[in-house]
């Protein structure tokens, strides 16, 4: 049997692979036939709670404004955004779902849930004191890693 701290190594890696050139990790399949990606996905995601503007998408992304622009720039020529100016200051640019884009959004979010259930599901299997140590773990870890450019999700009870 491997040591534990191999076997946090090699799951780490296997993410990492699983998850290379993606904003986010999900578990599930998508249904919709329109081709997006993950990023394209959350950004409807997000908008579904409000409209937004390009620099409050990159911000909560935490990817480039360009990054964010490219997406944009796609989601409108597909018709699941739309590109609405500000009435008090005509500078400023919200985006905002269309009709069409709504069930991916919502299906976006339902990965989301999907994937925490599935976290949520495997902390079932170990009992609070259990989980404080996971929690620690995943903690001391992140902090070990806050120098480099990843990210760790962090699980709640």
């Amino acid at each position: 049997m491997l040591e534990l701290e191999e076997q946090v190594n090699q799951l780490i890696n296997q993410i990492l692979l699983k998850a290379e050139n993606q904003h986010e990790l999900l578990i599930g399949q998508c249904r919709s036939q329109v081709k997006l990606t993950n990023t394209q996905e959350h950004i409807l995601m997000l908008l579904s709670e409000g409209r937004k503007t390009n620099s409050e998408l990159a911000k909560t992304l935490n990817v480039s404004q360009a990054a964010v622009t490219k997406a944009v720039k796609t989601l409108v020529k597909e018709g699941m955004l739309e590109a609405k100016k500000d009435k008090d200051d005509g500078r400023v640019t919200y985006f905002v779902l269309t009709q069409e884009a709504q069930p991916i959004a919502q299906e976006h979010e339902e990965h989301h849930q999907e994937t925490l259930g599935v976290y949520r599901s495997v902390l079932d299997q170990f009992d609070n004191q259990e989980r404080q140590v996971i929690g620690r773990f995943l903690t001391k870890l992140a902090e070990k890693n806050r120098g480099l450019r990843c990210a760790i999700l962090q699980l709640k009870d």
